[in-house]
């Protein structure tokens, strides 16, 4: 390998990326917006919820009930004068539940017994109404426990219950969702620019002119790929730093290992990116096939948002050859948890392997004719 020819290929790449505004705005731009949008818009939490509260007969515990669901903050109580009432805003979607406090509310916790509180969740989003219904039961533990310690009595309850939440206490969805974006910008910034580069030579006809120079077939694909690896680290190291900076998400793990496993993924997401180039020569099909085969699968079936182990047998199957998978993986484990050494070896081990595999592809369908 001629490393003169290799440096001026490689600048030659630099270049037509200067001149083209759309890589620079893939690699950072992009990055900044995603990060953006799922950090301050999308949450999986549940806040200021609201429920429509049905109170029978009005007491300081009813009261006091109602003020503790409205200050955690997971909730927003509005009164409503009757149960018929409550019922015709929840199936116009106008509150998310129902509070019933029946008569006897009052009159069984001052006598030491363990009020039942009635409860009525909208299920059409079941997600939310899963969320919901957790908040409300820890709520109504929560305000029990305290009245239990207030009045001097141990609550009737055969098994209490000391969770802990392990590597995400605040259980805040930005500290998940955050470090799984980063796999969906660089599949974006390795997969879909690289998809274009060569499609893009044999489109304006200056694939011809490389094959008739003295260069080789490697060369070519090496002068490629290093201004898109360094493209992808510095989209990398931008989101990593709004992670970390004006997100909060914690950093527990080595950053030299999350650089380090980030450098394999992206030569995986090149690799594909590089084999979808080399089989259509021409943008816009390279674009789509991009989008499907890699943005898709990285966004759906990585568990970056929906959990693997929910979904059906078969389509966890799948998951397996979804690179962005192993390196979810990696970064929350990373983010959240540290540097857990099985985790991070088994999903590198199987990330080398997928990058070998699709750079052996590409290099032998890459042939230095014009057929």
């Amino acid at each position: 390998m001629n490393r003169l020819r290799l440096r001026g290929l490689v600048r030659k790449e630099f270049l037509q990326i200067l001149r083209d505004p759309s890589a620079i705005a893939i690699a950072f731009v992009l990055p900044v917006f995603l990060l953006l949008l799922f950090g301050y818009g999308v949450s999986l939490d549940a806040h200021h919820v609201p429920l429509a509260v049905v109170v029978d007969q009005p007491t300081a515990q009813t009261s006091d009930f109602i003020g503790s669901l409205q200050q955690s903050g997971y909730f927003e109580p509005r009164y409503s004068p009757s149960f018929k009432v409550a019922r015709d805003a929840l199936m116009e979607r106008r509150v998310s539940g129902i509070i019933w406090l029946r008569s006897d509310f009052s009159r069984e916790m001052l006598a030491g017994k363990t009020a039942p509180v009635a409860a009525w969740l909208d299920g059409v989003d079941a997600n939310n109404a899963n969320i919901v219904q957790g908040y409300l039961l820890g709520a109504w533990q929560n305000w029990l426990q305290l009245q239990a310690d207030e009045a001097g009595y141990a609550l009737s309850i055969p098994v209490r219950v000391q969770s802990r939440i392990w590597f995400n206490p605040a259980l805040r969805s930005r500290d998940f969702l955050v470090p799984g974006l980063i796999a969906v910008i660089m599949t974006l910034i390795g997969a879909l620019l690289t998809a274009l580069v060569v499609a893009r030579e044999w489109e304006r006809g200056t694939m011809e002119a490389l094959m008739a120079s003295p260069v080789t077939m490697g060369e070519i694909l090496l002068g490629k790929l290093v201004p898109y690896f360094l493209l992808g680290m510095g989209g990398m190291l931008l989101s990593v730093a709004m992670a970390v900076w004006l997100f909060a998400v914690p950093l527990v793990g080595s950053f030299w290992l999350l650089l380090a496993c980030s450098a394999l993924f992206l030569l995986v997401a090149l690799g594909m990116g590089l084999l979808i180039s080399t089989l259509a020569k021409n943008q816009f099909v390279a674009a789509q096939v991009a989008v499907i085969v890699t943005f898709l699968p990285a966004f759906i079936l990585s568990g970056f948002i929906f959990d693997i182990h929910s979904m059906p047998a078969v389509v966890q199957f799948l998951t397996h050859v979804v690179a962005a998978r192993y390196y979810v993986a990696i970064l929350q484990t990373l983010f959240l948890a540290g540097d857990v050494w099985p985790v991070v070896l088994g999903n590198s081990v199987a990330l080398v392997l997928m990058a070998t595999i699709f750079f052996a592809i590409a290099r032998r369908k890459s042939r230095k004719r014009l057929d």
